[in-house]
């Protein structure tokens, strides 16, 4: 039976439901792929802008990721098309292309990222995606446009600015908010319940549906403020980091446990 990609996270936006993703930093294993997907993630953030992973380790992730059932999605950076489209070729279903900020940008990324006839991505002939098997080029490529998610990250006041034209874009999925660069460049770091900064998201969120594309946001981990940023539409989610719940999960067990020991239970 041929091979049908799918991508849990796209799935779970067209159902209008939350896409969340979690970010390995630290954990960079195929176990803690599995692990994650158990925990009902429903994608991978893999980062080669600020990481320190290699492209060899991204590539056996996303293999496993796919086998799990929960999408490999690569940050590159900033403009690399060229390393994005190697991450694709070899597990990724899907890219986030950091710091946009005008419609041609967009367009070059989406030219570069798509195969023809919607853009000039190169093809090979063997793909982790299909199990490495040749199913026929048009049949792997039409697959492959359709399972793939193009993400465009806005982290600055001039992308909030040109929103509206990024979002009309063809070939674009995604436009994610980063709210920890776009906080700093407006000079209100962390500051996610200012006006303005809540206006920008807004803008953002507006513009996405006005043009059938998804919206999301990372860096934002309070629960009653993020709630206000999924009212507004927002699916596709940075739910946070492996590290941080590493730390948190220790943190809370340690204290746990110097409790117990003062109280005489130990």
């Amino acid at each position: 039976m041929a091979t049908v990609l799918r991508n849990s996270a796209l799935e779970q936006m067209r159902a209008n439901r939350l896409a969340l993703g979690v970010l390995l930093r630290q954990a960079r294993t195929v176990e803690t792929v599995g692990a994650m997907a158990a925990c009902g993630f429903d994608w991978i953030f893999l980062d080669l802008e600020h990481g320190t992973m290699p492209l060899d380790t991204v590539a056996q992730i996303a293999y496993t990721a796919q086998k799990c059932g929960i999408a490999p999605i690569v940050r590159v950076p900033i403009m690399d098309v060229r390393l994005a489209a190697r991450a694709m070729d070899n597990g990724a279903l899907g890219v986030i292309m950091p710091r946009v900020e005008t419609a041609a940008q967009a367009r070059h990324i989406a030219a570069a990222l798509r195969y023809p006839p919607a853009g000039h991505r190169g093809v090979i002939g063997t793909l982790p995606h299909f199990d490495f098997k040749a199913p026929p080029v048009g049949e792997a490529t039409r697959q492959m446009d359709a399972a793939n998610l193009l993400v465009l990250l806005i982290e600055t006041p001039e992308a909030v600015a040109h929103i509206d034209e990024i979002a009309a874009v063809d070939g674009v999925d995604v436009l994610l908010v980063g709210g920890n660069d776009l906080s700093l460049e407006m000079g209100i770091p962390g500051q996610y319940t200012q006006p303005a900064f809540r206006d920008a998201v807004q803008k953002v969120a507006d513009a996405a549906r006005r043009h059938g594309k998804f919206s999301g946001l990372g860096g934002v981990y309070d629960p009653q403020t993020l709630a206000g940023f999924l009212s507004m539409g927002m699916r596709f989610i940075v739910s946070g980091a492996d590290i941080s719940f590493m730390l948190a999960g220790a943190q809370e067990r340690a204290g746990f446990l110097r409790q117990l020991e003062s109280s005489g239970a130990g």
